[in-house]
């Protein structure tokens, strides 16, 4: 059995996509998933990026895509009232509780099958917390830690975006690279042959100034 990480920040409607597809996608497979926290903004500022939401053209391409997407997969999906909006909360309770599937799936759904209600409205994120019930205080001093942790870990190991599944050192970025997943996990040759580093071989001849 092989082992994924999943690297995932509930702001992503692409993480939340992938969660919600990954079973479907890699059906027949035999693998476990280690659910990862992290913040994206984390990551975001490391690299030198911006958001999607970040870029007003590119924000909106995004939702229209996301909505697109949603229902050609028919995955319910209601925006929140405010994105982006601070995940800072969602993290701490996710890991607090400890990330397995049922706390994710819960998590992401508060923020994407909310019914357009506001992902960090306090009232919400009280209830949210009573329905998980973790064993330890997301507000803990060790579980803000565990995230920041988790995050420079992320970075450490290339992780660039979310969602990000990590199989065997092997980064898959997206939720467009589901189908490639699964051909690594079934042992698809293309990935036992050098393509896998010449791919990325190629190098820039120039490079833009920040």
């Amino acid at each position: 059995m092989h082992t994924i990480d999943f690297w995932f920040d509930p702001i992503s409607p692409f993480a939340y996509l992938a969660f919600e597809r990954m079973p479907q996608a890699l059906e027949g497979c035999s693998y476990a998933v280690e659910y990862r926290p992290v913040l994206f903004a984390g990551l975001l500022a490391h690299w030198g990026q911006k958001g999607p939401a970040e870029i007003e053209p590119k924000r909106a391409w995004t939702f229209r895509h996301l909505s697109w997407l949603a229902q050609r997969d028919g995955i319910e999906l209601q925006v929140p009232a405010t994105h982006p909006f601070n995940p800072l909360p969602l993290l701490r309770l996710a890991q607090a509780a400890g990330p397995n599937r049922r706390v994710v799936e819960t998590v992401m759904r508060h923020v994407w099958r909310g019914g357009g209600a506001d992902a960090g409205d306090p009232l919400r994120l009280q209830t949210l917390q009573q329905a998980l019930a973790p064993a330890r205080d997301p507000a803990a001093d060790a579980v803000k830690a565990e995230l920041r942790a988790a995050t420079d870990a992320a970075i450490a190991r290339g992780v660039f975006g979310v969602p990000t599944f990590d199989l065997g050192g092997r980064l898959f970025w997206g939720l467009d690279a589901l189908p490639m997943l699964r051909a690594a996990l079934l042992g698809e040759s293309w990935f036992d042959g050098p393509a896998w580093d010449d791919a990325a071989r190629p190098r820039p001849a120039v490079a833009r100034r920040r």
